[in-house]
């Protein structure tokens, strides 16, 4: 019988960023929430899982063996089984003795498949689909990646929380139940994608090519990608302008989860899972949709300025919780919702620049490469988050991170693009 080349994209977009969005959201957000839950300490948490962006910073350097080996679709599904494998891998491990050591080792498996996931599901986006169907679905991709945040931070989460009730205050075994749902969660992806996912024509072994060939290649996308004008600017730019943002993104969860005696506001984890994992989420993602809006109107440079302070000034309202430690949960809501809906309008400008650096011959490989510069400048500043928040507390923690926001306000006034880029009749 032979195998289809084309299939009803509604089959399979949908669920293929589905699944590309949730091992991200598992290992970056899920992993702080149960680590803190277990009593690992500040210090640890931030130090570790920022480590586990690690394979997304250097996800441009392995994707050519995506390119060479085997077929995206192979990659795709592979990854998704073994996506499960690691879930499963971290299920079995959380009751015993040395879980941290053991769940970490699961969760770079899980970051490393991840990345390669992603890898393989945008190369097989632009395979699967025609040009028009690639243009009509872009828009349904990253509704369907946002819900799989949503997804993690939220109902994932509160399920967690739930768990934790029953399991009568057993938070290993309540976890450890959470995940194997993660795991079977998977299963089922991997089973309908390697039923449902078409089999492109042009999805072949690259064998044209030869090893020495595409090193060359990859070498040449490099070097290009480091003779931009101003590219010294702009990837201090992009290390530093998420500094503060860096170091919250860390704390943020084990703040609310602490005890107020510690400084925290001694939510539950269900609670989380509403706060920062629902309401957040739609908050975020709302003001990433008026950025975009209000960016395809009036261009990039007319709203740098008020993006970089929609995006940092909002973070006040951590300093705010941290100094008043309201015991109402809809006062918190409404900070994590205004905190959120300013990251995601001001985010937008970040990713535009990001965009406009990346545009020209190799835009594709350009893009992966700030996107890993982007992830380093998250990873570093966090795996000390920890340390300094123990050392300083909650209060001025949140007031060092509004310090380390500042470089990003000077380094936008010695940026070079163009004014009208983003505009829906300027350049796109």
């Amino acid at each position: 019988m032979s195998k289809p080349t084309t299939r009803n994209p509604w089959f399979w977009i949908p669920s293929l960023y589905f699944a590309e969005g949730l091992p991200y959201v598992f290992v970056m957000t899920v992993s702080v929430i149960m680590y803190k839950r277990l009593d690992i300490s500040n210090t640890d948490i931030a130090l570790y899982t920022s480590w586990l962006y690690l394979p997304w910073v250097i996800k441009p350097l392995w994707s050519p063996i995506v390119e060479i080996l085997k077929t995206k679709r192979y990659w795709i599904v592979a990854m998704q089984l073994l996506i499960g494998a690691a879930l499963a891998g971290v299920a079995f491990t959380l009751p015993g003795g040395k879980f941290f050591q053991y769940s970490l080792a699961f969760f770079w498996l899980m970051a490393f498949s991840s990345a390669t996931h992603d890898i393989a599901a945008d190369g097989f986006y632009m395979l699967g689909l025609t040009k028009h169907d690639q243009a009509f679905f872009v828009g349904i991709r990253n509704t369907f990646y946002r819900f799989a945040m949503l997804a993690g931070q939220g109902p994932l989460v509160i399920l967690a929380g739930e768990m934790e009730n029953i399991a009568g205050g057993n938070n290993q075994w309540a976890w450890s139940i959470t995940f194997f749902v993660f795991a079977a969660l998977f299963l089922a992806f991997f089973i309908w994608h390697l039923f449902v996912l078409p089999y492109p024509v042009s999805d072949v072994k690259r064998e044209s090519k030869s090893v020495k060939q595409v090193f060359s290649d990859f070498v040449e996308t490099f070097v290009s990608f480091f003779k931009k004008d101003g590219i010294v600017l702009s990837l201090l730019f992009i290390l530093i302008f998420r500094l503060g943002e860096a170091q919250l993104v860390k704390l943020a969860s084990p703040f609310l989860l602490d005890d107020p005696e510690v400084g925290g506001l001694g939510l539950t984890t269900s609670n989380i899972g509403f706060v920062y994992g629902t309401a957040g989420m739609i908050a975020l993602t709302l003001g990433g949709i008026l950025g975009g809006i209000v960016v395809s109107r009036n261009g990039l440079k007319h709203w740098m300025l008020p993006m970089v302070f929609a995006m940092n000034l909002p973070n006040l309202m951590y300093v705010f919780l941290a100094f008043v430690q309201p015991q109402s949960l809809w006062i918190v809501t409404g900070s994590v919702i205004i905190e959120q809906f300013g990251y995601g309008f001001g985010f937008t400008a970040f990713m535009l620049y990001l965009i406009y650096l990346s545009d020209g011959k190799h835009k594709t490989a350009h893009y992966a490469l700030c996107t890993g510069f982007m992830a380093l400048g998250m990873m570093l500043p966090g795996m000390v988050s920890g340390l300094i928040q123990e050392f300083l507390g909650y209060k001025y923690f949140f007031i060092w991170v509004m310090i380390c926001t500042i470089p990003g306000f000077v380094i936008i006034n010695y940026l070079k693009y163009d004014p009208k880029f983003g505009m829906k009749n300027g350049k796109e």
